[in-house]
């Protein structure tokens, strides 16, 4: 990949934002899996517990466990810990609609797998109208 590329897939949460990416292999159940109140990833086990999901743009494969997992994603808009986007490899229900209510830019289906293709820390992106996201690397050894 190049200092820069652009990547299509499918919008879904017509919204847009960029920030820091993290990436992780892992589904996410935000319903358990993530503190409402605080932003960090609170299920034990999983690649990012203890880390915050303030602002960065999420990438994972897909979500995973209740329903209540979109009021939760609304709850982290609501209390100032949403994540800037999400980019999935594949959205379900649960993270699409969470998404929508809390105004979270979400794309899916990219040309490339989104968790290869983007490294924890680039700048990223992300126009859930157009179905684009952009990654510019950052750091010398990326």
């Amino acid at each position: 990949m190049n200092d820069e590329v652009v990547l299509r897939g499918r919008g879904i949460a017509k919204f847009r934002d960029q920030g820091e990416a993290l990436v992780t292999r892992h589904g996410i159940s935000f319903f358990g899996g993530v503190d409402p109140s605080t932003g960090v990833v609170r299920e034990r086990g999983h690649e990012l517990f203890g880390t915050d999901l303030t602002r960065r743009v999420l990438v994972f494969p897909k979500g995973k466990g209740s329903t209540v997992g979109s009021y939760v994603l609304y709850q982290l808009r609501k209390n100032g810990h949403a994540p800037a986007a999400i980019i999935n490899v594949e959205t379900e229900a649960i993270i699409a609609a969470g998404c929508i209510l809390a105004e979270i830019p979400l794309v899916d289906r990219l040309e490339v797998d989104p968790v290869v293709a983007i490294r924890t820390g680039d700048w990223v992106e992300v126009d859930g109208r157009a179905g684009l996201v952009r990654v510019m690397r950052r750091g010398p050894d990326r």
